[in-house]
């Protein structure tokens, strides 16, 4: 056998242990695992699969955070709206939501609307329609949230499930503000004795501590205490051993039932 016959062979046997519905890498920065990412994050946030739907949704969920809106649920009250509105101001000036900034700029940390209402939400689903702000919204959801989480899980040494688990996390707790963020539910599934990949540690393991300390993190706030995205989505897939998130993909959220072939 020549070397390029080898060379085919090798290339034709590769082939032949992809199938469908398998995912290509371990990487949560492969298109296709990303956008299984966005899948499961949206029937959490919004009941839908559609994800690109989002980008107009805005609503105050009475968490304390004041309006919660877009693709990753950037909130008036945390900081990461205000940023969203100061980028499309930046790269679209006189844009519909540069003239909410100075309310942003006075509500961040509350769950206030002052200098927000009555027009906000109307012309943040106006904005939505803005190829401009769309790109804006998935930029601060990967500067943000995405990268951060991915980037720690690969440290971490834990596959495509792991590093989805710490995206959902922090799209949900923020990082940085503390104990109840998601570098506290790390340090709470460091303190189990549980240890990462990376560390020495079994990644299922670890990955069940992470878990459990997210669901006591998530228990601690009266709306995050539905903890079915971590026990019938998440947990699910760690038990059916789908670490590198392979299809199909079976998962409830609130009552309801999704699939991903």
């Amino acid at each position: 056998m020549n070397t390029f016959t080898r060379l085919a062979a090798t290339v034709l046997c590769a082939a032949a242990l992809v199938t469908p519905g398998t995912a290509a890498a371990a990487d949560l920065n492969d298109p296709q695992l990303k956008d299984i990412a966005m899948q499961l994050v949206s029937s959490a946030e919004n009941s839908s699969l559609d994800w690109r739907a989002q980008f107009g949704y805005i609503e105050d969920i009475d968490d304390g955070r004041g309006y919660t809106a877009g693709i990753i649920g950037f909130c008036s009250g945390t900081g990461d709206m205000l940023d969203l509105v100061r980028l499309y101001r930046d790269w679209k000036p006189g844009n519909v939501l540069e003239k909410y900034l100075p309310a942003l700029e006075r509500v961040n940390g509350t769950p206030s609307h002052d200098g927000l209402d009555p027009n906000f939400q109307s012309d943040w689903r106006a904005a939505a329609e803005d190829g401009t702000f769309q790109g804006a919204q998935e930029h601060e959801r990967d500067r943000v949230y995405f990268n951060p989480a991915v980037n720690r899980a690969k440290q971490d040494g834990v596959q495509a499930l792991g590093q989805f688990i710490y995206y959902d996390a922090i799209v949900m707790h923020g990082d940085g503000w503390g104990d109840l963020d998601f570098s506290g539910i790390r340090r709470r599934a460091l303190d189990t004795g549980a240890r990462p990949p990376a560390q020495g540690g079994d990644e299922v393991q670890w990955l069940h501590a992470f878990l459990d300390a997210r669901v006591w993190v998530m228990k601690q706030e009266p709306a995050h205490e539905e903890t079915s995205r971590v026990d019938t989505a998440q947990r699910r897939f760690l038990n059916e051993g789908k670490l590198n998130l392979e299809r199909p993909l079976r998962w409830q959220v609130y009552g309801d039932d999704y699939v991903i072939w």
